[in-house]
């Protein structure tokens, strides 16, 4: 896979196309209202236990605004907080601080959402399962969706369409099984190979070919298992398909190594946090 830089250059660039999208033409002009030299302290408050994440955004956005605001952190990025707890405090210009909130809670809000559904399912699929994103994400936005994966204890699948070969269902109704695989084992130039499989009989095709990974698409518990079992020992196992949190634990328990799941980036809910003066 692609390494994911969360660059300071790259946060630059993102805080800076946020704002850019909330003051356009004529800036924030209710904030402007306020006496420019006020001098305030504000915090920023989970409203909901949650993995906080997405801090770097969070100091950028102010940061942007107003060189002068101090930016205090009471919180790292992929520590899981309680209801009421204080994520920041920010201190400077009324107007400055107000002009940043509604970004900078923004990026918060979401990074952190992502992290706190991944986690969730980090937990309940056990130490011996990783739990991995997939390419369900916000177009330009996928670097900062699958960093958010990773704090919250998950791991990153393949970033873009270069990153490995997956031949997949559409691609095995275009054309045959077995060739397809055979043509990416002769063309793989060091990449990885992912095949994946609906049934026990497309599996059994391509069996002692030698790739990497065999990923099993909504498949029943009971055939998952056995698909397990079968190949356990000749590739890395994969399961996906609708999985949520009350089956996770289930696919977990077959022994299959890994388990991507699209809702964790595509369907996460925003975590609650509030900017209090």
């Amino acid at each position: 896979m692609s390494k994911i830089k969360l660059s300071e250059t790259f946060i630059k660039d993102r805080v800076k196309l946020a704002l850019t999208e909330d003051l356009y033409p004529y800036g924030d002009i209710t904030s402007n209202l306020i006496n420019n030299n006020k001098i305030i302290e504000a915090k920023i408050i989970s409203n909901q236990k949650a993995v906080v994440a997405g801090l770097l955004f969070v100091k950028q956005s102010f940061k942007q605004v107003d060189k002068k605001i101090k930016f205090i952190l009471k919180k790292k990025d992929g520590s899981t907080v309680k209801k009421n707890s204080v994520i920041a405090v920010i201190k400077g210009k009324a107007n400055s601080i107000m002009i940043a909130e509604r970004v900078a809670l923004n990026f918060l809000s979401h990074i952190s959402g992502i992290a706190t559904k991944t986690n969730q399912f980090v937990k309940l699929a056990g130490k011996k399962c990783k739990i991995c994103c997939t390419r369900k994400t916000l177009p330009n936005y996928r670097v900062i969706q699958k960093y958010a994966v990773k704090l919250g204890g998950g791991t990153n699948h393949r970033f873009n369409l270069s990153d490995e070969f997956l031949i997949k269902d559409n691609h095995i109704a275009s054309s045959d099984l077995k060739e397809l695989v055979s043509l990416a084992i002769k063309n793989k130039k060091g990449k990885k190979i992912t095949v994946e499989v609906d049934n026990l009989k497309q599996l059994k095709k391509i069996i002692g070919l030698k790739f990497n990974t065999i990923l099993f698409d909504n498949m029943s518990i009971k055939n998952l298992r056995a698909g397990v079992k079968l190949v356990k020992k000749y590739y890395e196992t994969e399961a996906s398909g609708n999985i949520n949190l009350q089956t996770v634990k289930s696919v977990a328990m077959t022994g299959v190594d890994r388990i991507s799941i699209g809702s964790i980036t595509h369907s996460a809910p925003a975590i609650d946090f509030k900017l209090e003066i």
